[in-house]
């Protein structure tokens, strides 16, 4: 009965813990859907800017006029309730955790979420405006390049999470690196099949062109550097600490 009542009160905590995020993700939303309207029109602007004169995007569904803007401003409200979801979640797990586990990983949480914003920015500010500019020109003769909402809404969906995702390569390898699974100097040793694995994560989660996989692979090799170099200094600095306790430690008493 004793090792029934801790279990019960982590599936109450568990329980709690969800509904406070599911909760934060319902507020987000219900506070976005009035700007539904203005919240497509922002993200349509990339694309609106570089259609060709006299044509704009169409509705082919007969209420994708109404549903594709809700849609959008859920998705952004999923997106805007993440650090508050993902607080929840780190609170339901770091009671159990050790203090220097802690200590590691609260920067890498708070990391995460500034990465996977900042792979979002990097779609919308530089990724729409090179796509949406270069899809236009390659159209056959006699094709209008009119853009379907609700198509654009999956295109923009998935473009965001897909370099969110991809932003998120540095704590992927530090994890890695910090849990044993591999060593700062082995992943910079397999690099050439690094290359070949972003490119096919590159087709992938992007659209079916080779701008923006190209787009995607670049940025995800050199954040996947980025976290080579911050997990060796981590290690070195791991290593110096053990040190520095075994010396301490060997040290003779006065």
């Amino acid at each position: 009965m004793s090792d029934e009542q801790p279990f019960l009160e982590h599936l109450v905590e568990l329980r709690s813990r969800l509904i406070k995020a599911l909760t934060s993700v319902f507020l987000m939303v219900l506070v976005l859907l009035p700007f539904s309207g203005r919240i497509y029109s922002l993200m349509a602007a990339p694309v609106m800017k570089y259609l060709p004169d006299g044509s704009g995007m169409i509705a082919t569904g007969v209420l994708s006029p109404i549903f594709t803007p809700f849609k959008m401003a859920i998705i952004l409200g999923v997106i805007l309730a993440i650090p508050f979801v993902l607080y929840q979640l780190w609170a339901f797990v770091a009671p159990g955790l050790y203090r220097h586990e802690k200590r590691i990983a609260r920067p890498l949480l708070v990391s995460s979420i500034i990465l996977f914003y900042l792979g979002c920015l990097f779609a919308y500010f530089v990724i729409f405006p090179i796509l949406f500019q270069f899809l236009p020109s390659v159209a056959p003769e006699g094709v209008t390049y009119m853009p379907d909402i609700n198509s654009y809404l999956d295109t923009v969906v998935r473009l965001f999470f897909a370099f969110g995702l991809a932003f998120e390569v540095p704590i992927a390898v530090i994890l890695l690196v910090l849990m044993g699974v591999t060593t700062p100097e082995k992943l910079a040793k397999n690099r050439p099949y690094v290359i070949v694995a972003v490119f096919t994560i590159g087709m992938l989660l992007t659209p079916p062109d080779v701008i923006s996989q190209t787009l995607l692979a670049i940025p995800m090799l050199l954040l996947f550097e980025l976290g080579v170099f911050l997990s060796r200094a981590l290690v070195r600095r791991k290593n110096e600490a053990a040190a520095k306790a075994g010396n301490s430690n060997n040290t003779p008493g006065v």
